[in-house]
């Protein structure tokens, strides 16, 4: 019976602790490493993430043909790509291979769909038609916001 009042006693003074918050979990450790001007900067979370859209360029079925006109739009579409890099607004931009008609990427820092497209908006390739763009939500590490700023610092041409 003594066993009995024991587990009672116990049990009551656990649950009278977690009502009055006397049995707290404890706090996961802070990264010793955590620079919080650094994640503030970048817009990180707790995690090191924020959000983004990723947007995928498909090729259209109206491609523009090859010419004065074409080369003319590709720079628009380098020198939009260096306008919104240069914003804050595209974290990370490239090339893909192609295949089924994929033909590049964007990860733009901006956690909208509808203002990733009026972003979108402005690339040349999608005004005159040659490409389509796909929109995806995306949650991923804040650090990608440094890519432009180490990309300016290794590459020894610019487009």
């Amino acid at each position: 019976m003594k066993n009995v009042r024991n587990i009672a006693f116990m049990f009551a003074m656990s649950a009278l602790a977690a009502l009055t918050g006397f049995a707290q979990a404890p706090e996961t450790p802070v990264n010793p490493k955590f620079d919080a001007e650094l994640a503030k900067k970048l817009g990180a979370d707790d995690y090191g993430m924020r959000n983004y859209v990723l947007v995928i360029l498909k090729s259209s079925t109206t491609p523009v043909p090859k010419g004065k006109d074409r080369d003319e739009m590709f720079a628009g579409h380098f020198a939009n790509m260096k306008r919104l890099a240069g914003e804050g607004k595209l974290a990370l931009a490239g090339p893909l291979d192609g295949v089924d008609g994929w033909r590049g990427l964007f990860i733009l820092a901006v956690s909208d769909i509808d203002e990733a497209k009026k972003l979108v908006a402005t690339d040349p390739v999608i005004i005159k038609g040659e490409m389509i763009a796909e929109y995806h939500k995306y949650y991923g590490s804040a650090a990608l916001m440094l890519v432009n700023e180490a990309s300016s610092r290794i590459a020894k041409k610019s487009f």
